[in-house]
């Protein structure tokens, strides 16, 4: 069952085109990476994913209902609904400072599901302990490492029950050693079947994570294929040429 169907989405910043006919969809359970060079419009597809970004051309379709179609926008009843559906972890955190670890979990439970306090508190709770922070519940942000912060954003994520989840450059804003606790949550939830589309300079990881690795450049998918595959052996120059840099050989 595919979860994600996009096709033929564009998308231009004035007369500079990022996103140019993208299509591509990811079934239920599926872990897709996306990789490619900074400005390759990796970020800009995940925000138009998620409806953080209009786009000017094609089509998006979200666990069954249709966001836009043939550039057309659903309305504002429907988008809602759909944008439920989907979560977005950011490279930079974006947690409230002045709440709580708890109340940022909470917020939107309460505010845009409806559950009550009790409810919501209890879901963050039970997600606090899966990532390893139940203790941290009533401290804020401030007092948190980079990596602690990120977990917190996942879980965030994770409180409102979507059905896929979108992280952009979730490793980012890290330092090295905070990396891995970061990946480590990414892998359980991989293991779990969540679906999910990572934006990633890990060539390591998205080789061991993903299903399947698509490769951006220039607002276009340059090359697709299993992650295995296609991190070791890419078919194309400019694949193979990027790869390369990242790695910081040739």
């Amino acid at each position: 069952m595919e979860v994600i169907s996009v096709a033929g989405v564009s998308k231009s910043f004035g007369h500079l085109p990022v996103l140019q006919g993208i299509s591509f969809t990811v079934a239920q359970g599926e872990v897709v990476a996306i990789i490619g060079p900074s400005g390759s419009g990796k970020s800009t597809l995940l925000r138009a994913i998620t409806h953080l970004e209009l786009i000017d051309q094609g089509s998006i379709t979200l666990a069954g209902s249709v966001m836009v179609k043939d550039g057309v926008y659903a309305p504002a009843s429907v988008l809602r609904r759909v944008c439920l559906k989907v979560g977005l972890v950011f490279q930079n955190f974006n947690l409230f400072p002045h709440f709580s670890v708890l109340r940022n979990i909470t917020e939107a439970q309460v505010h845009v599901l409806h559950r009550t306090k009790g409810a919501a508190e209890a879901r963050a709770r039970n997600l606090l302990e899966k990532m390893g922070l139940s203790e941290k519940a009533d401290a804020y942000p401030y007092a948190l490492s980079g990596g602690q912060q990120q977990r917190v954003s996942i879980a965030r994520a994770l409180a409102l029950d979507p059905e896929v989840l979108f992280f952009d450059e979730p490793t980012s804003a890290l330092d090295p050693e905070l990396t891995g606790e970061i990946l480590m949550v990414i892998r359980a939830l991989a293991a779990e079947k969540m679906t999910m589309v990572i934006v990633t300079h890990e060539m390591a990881f998205a080789r061991d994570v993903a299903d399947r690795v698509l490769f951006m450049d220039g607002g276009v998918f340059i090359e697709e294929g299993p992650a295995e595959d296609l991190i070791d052996h890419p078919r194309q120059e400019r694949t193979r040429a990027f790869l390369k840099r990242v790695r910081g050989t040739g």
